[in-house]
């Protein structure tokens, strides 16, 4: 076996592999799809497991950002994870994702992610259960009730053209919500979700819609909001759906601002799609985070990373005024210092409590000051409105 990029001329076997993996795509979506994966392929972004001249197997690494306590990292998201059905059990899905796991390092993305299928051949390379992607279910006639208290919102709709400006009003509304886990889009790809012609997507100043119409009722895919009038605005134009439509079901955040305007609001219908995390370069992962303001630590941490021993051994880590570092040291000698695995490491980085890594087994040593330390610097609730 071996792995190597995957061509134009492969396509219809990546397409046989993902047909038996996850069921055929509509002949309507065939066409997109290929059109989606072509320009991947000359960035080194799909890889295929050969057997001879066989595919027997794939992944894709799309190109992201990912947003941590306001600051963005690069994030390989890993997709499209296929083994041919009469190759399974052969160790060819781990051989596979050991080389995407280095294919996202050589591009750069210092951490990454993947919404898994199953967990543990995951977990034994290093990911971690991180976050989720919510979706809540709500009556479509108490969103039409939100609109503004006071004053108006422009909205316009959204043209493929709008992708930069799109983009800027995402990069400053998760800064200035210190957002943890949501992703940014190249602008190829939100070019490409502008041109939907079964999307509708509206813009204000500081935010963005986007939805379409699901068997009847309102899918939101995107709503991000900077201030509570275009919140109003923009959740208030979705519900004006409300003589056809019943119900919207919307990806939020946890602490999503429209659950706290809706008028009544006793219990919550929401379904979530878990998704795992890795850290692939732990030194630039850490300094590219950012930091509660007021947390300051200074303490020494061991990691044990296998698939990437340059992960591995002893670190300092260091945040101060919203900034972090991580510099190899040597452990203290005669000092009980915190030891996690690098599935432990990414979900401390995620901000999973140490408690709960502790009794789980993935954090071990140190004590309780230096666990109160690390849970404060890494805190975080974490979500995706995205899946890929």
């Amino acid at each position: 076996m071996e792995i190597r990029d995957v061509t134009a001329g492969d396509l219809d076997a990546v397409l046989d592999n993902r047909k038996r993996a996850f069921g055929p795509l509509p002949p309507s979506s065939v066409e997109q799809w290929r059109e989606m994966v072509a320009p991947v392929l000359a960035e080194g972004r799909y890889l295929g497991v050969f057997d001879g001249d066989r595919l027997i197997a794939t992944s894709r690494i799309n190109d992201y950002e990912q947003w941590w306590h306001g600051r963005a990292v690069s994030m390989g998201g890993v997709a499209s994870v296929t083994v041919a059905p009469e190759d399974r059990g052969r160790g060819v899905g781990r051989f596979l994702m050991q080389g995407t796991i280095e294919r996202c390092a050589e591009l750069g993305h210092v951490v990454s992610a993947l919404y898994p299928a199953t967990t543990p051949l995951y977990r034994s390379l290093g990911y971690e259960h991180a976050g989720a992607r919510n979706r809540v279910t709500l009556r479509t006639e108490a969103l039409r009730g939100l609109g503004a208290r006071e004053g108006g919102v422009k909205l316009r709709r959204s043209v493929p053209d709008d992708a930069p400006e799109l983009m800027g009003t995402l990069r400053r509304v998760y800064a200035a919500t210190r957002a943890c886990g949501p992703l940014g889009w190249d602008e190829r790809s939100v070019r490409r979700r502008l041109s939907d012609e079964d999307d509708f997507g509206y813009l204000a100043d500081d935010g963005f819609v986007l939805y379409r119409w699901q068997e009847g009722n309102i899918d939101v895919d995107n709503l991000v909001a900077g201030s509570e009038t275009t919140a109003r605005a923009l959740w208030s134009l979705v519900g004006t759906a409300s003589s056809i439509a019943t119900t919207v079901t919307a990806s939020v955040e946890p602490d999503d601002p429209m659950l706290w305007l809706l008028r009544e609001r006793s219990y919550d219908t929401v379904d979530q799609t878990r998704w795992m995390f890795r850290i692939v370069d732990l030194a630039s992962a850490v300094a590219g985070r950012g930091y509660p303001a007021g947390v300051e630590a200074d303490t020494v941490v061991e990691v044990n990373d296998p698939q990437r021993p340059a992960n591995s051994g002893a670190w300092r880590l260091s945040i101060s005024g919203g900034a972090g570092t991580a510099t190899a040291t040597t452990a203290p000698a005669g000092q009980e210092t915190s030891r996690l695995t690098i599935g432990g490491m990414s979900a401390l980085f995620a901000g999973v409590q140490t408690s709960a890594l502790r009794r789980a087994g993935l954090l071990t040593g140190g004590t309780p000051a230096a666990d109160d330390l690390l849970g404060a610097a890494f805190a975080a609730k974490p979500y995706m409105i995205d899946y890929f």
